[in-house]
């Protein structure tokens, strides 16, 4: 295995191998700082950021940073690697790559075109020499769309996810959250809820009530319980009406492990979702939840930055086709990511990594409550994602998840984003917010309109 070094005047610095130098050039955050992994001055920093500019693509095709013998992943992305995807770039070093990146000529076409030949690692490397704005630039020229019952993804589009949890899964209560987010056009990517009882049969009761309002109302949209993936085949084999698939994912065979899960368990979450047929206009059944600090926290990293292993668990993404994917950005914690200069960081990092590799990418706009972060961080994040191409973002009731207990973004903060932004709701999804006079058309302004008819809002909550 091979060591680097840079020079930074009279001062050398080594690297013993690449795991270590794409660790050391990574920009500072507490989790890797916590590993034993981070740079020991901003100096070293970036010597190893020089360092890792120099370096061609092509090393990351010939060197692993976890064994391809011990762990799925690694195979994963070195048996689905495109040659000739990557023949476009293979001549590039990491700093040379940056720049093709950002030039006019590479169109959304092109970085359509390239995604398979890019592995986690290259995207990885590449992001930590970049600034925000590359970091911003890049992702808004690339394009992914995917589709389930409405289309997510396409230009000048930000969807968003209701998220209408409970303490108790109380219906009553989650049939009002719903209400709520509908009023003020959210819930576009899906309605997914987190509920509070994981077991089965609560499975299936939630998800049952969901299919009654979404059925009842011609509502243009999907659902999803987030609960493991196999209480979801449980559910499935009961005849539930399951829309979407959840999971969450990291980038190790171990910390993936440690979730309960493989790919081969996912590939049959998959078929079992696919075998329903219940998209209308696309069939992509599957929704993944990554963060940065996963595979650490389940001692399952092997020394591999937290960045650059959250970066590989868009591999495992990538082969189920999946119709969402987001960040949970700021979920897990200070100890990963201290601040909001972090995770605002930390968020576009994902964001980028993620479009470059030609998933569906959105972002949970978070934080809890003892990190050194606040709401005015979190506007920042969301205005610069929507800026970047985000997919979607969370939309929940005040903020303030009450039932996992962080801060996220709110049904009236994906509206302002969508209104200073000039973004709309999904294509379908508008429609439908059209027809039932929520939203309303002047001047190809979207805004709020009237509130709905009491027949819809009583019958919804009736439905509780």
């Amino acid at each position: 295995m091979s060591s680097y070094s840079h020079m930074v005047g009279s001062r050398t610095y080594l690297f013993r191998d690449l795991k270590d130098l794409m660790a050391k050039a990574t920009p500072a955050r507490s989790g890797d700082l916590l590993a034993g992994l981070a740079a020991a001055s901003a100096e070293e920093r970036v010597a190893a950021q020089m360092a890792l500019a120099a370096l061609p693509l092509k090393t990351f095709l010939n060197e692993a940073l976890i064994p391809y013998e011990t762990d799925e992943v690694t195979r994963l992305i070195v048996d689905s690697h495109d040659g000739a995807a990557f023949a476009r770039i293979a001549h590039l070093s990491v700093g040379d790559f940056r720049n093709w990146l950002l030039a006019d000529e590479v169109s959304e076409a092109v970085l359509t075109a390239t995604a398979p030949g890019i592995t986690p690692e290259m995207a990885a490397a590449v992001s930590k020499i970049m600034r925000i704005q590359d970091l911003i630039l890049v992702a808004r020229k690339c394009r992914v769309v995917t589709r389930f019952r409405n289309t997510i993804g396409l230009e000048k589009r930000m969807s968003t996810r209701l998220q209408p949890n409970h303490p108790t899964d109380d219906a009553t209560g989650i049939a009002a959250s719903v209400l709520d987010g509908l009023l003020y056009g959210s819930g576009d990517a899906v309605i997914g809820i987190n509920p509070a009882t994981d077991n089965v049969p609560q499975v299936v009761k939630i998800v049952t009530m969901l299919d009654e309002i979404i059925s009842r109302y011609g509502i243009p949209t999907q659902s999803c319980v987030l609960t493991h993936v196999t209480n979801t085949i449980a559910a499935i084999e009961r005849g539930a009406p399951v829309d979407l698939v959840f999971q969450s994912i990291a980038g190790t065979e171990a910390a993936n492990t440690s979730f309960g899960i493989n790919l081969a368990l996912l590939d049959e979450s998959r078929q079992a979702a696919l075998s329903l047929g219940r998209g209308t206009v696309g069939n992509n059944v599957m929704y993944f939840e990554t963060g940065q600090g996963s595979a650490l926290s389940a001692n399952a990293h092997h020394g591999v930055d937290q960045q650059t292993c959250e970066t590989r668990a868009y591999a495992v993404a990538r082969q189920f086709q999946p119709l969402l994917v987001n960040s949970v950005v700021g979920f897990i914690g200070p100890e990963y990511l201290y601040d909001g200069k972090q995770i605002i960081r930390a968020g576009l990092e994902d964001h980028f990594c993620a479009k470059l590799l030609g998933l569906p990418m959105g972002c949970d706009v978070c934080y809890t409550n003892h990190a050194e972060a606040d709401q005015n961080d979190m506007d920042v994040l969301l205005t610069l994602l929507g800026t970047a191409g985000c997919t979607f973002v969370m939309g929940i009731p005040g903020s303030d998840d009450i039932m996992l207990n962080y801060q996220t973004t709110s049904f009236h903060d994906a509206l302002y984003a969508r209104r200073v932004l000039g973004l709309r709701p999904a294509p379908e999804f508008e429609a439908w917010l059209k027809a039932m006079e929520i939203f309303t058309r002047d001047d190809d302004v979207i805004k709020l309109g009237k509130a709905l008819p009491p027949q819809f809002q009583n019958a919804l909550l009736r439905l509780a």
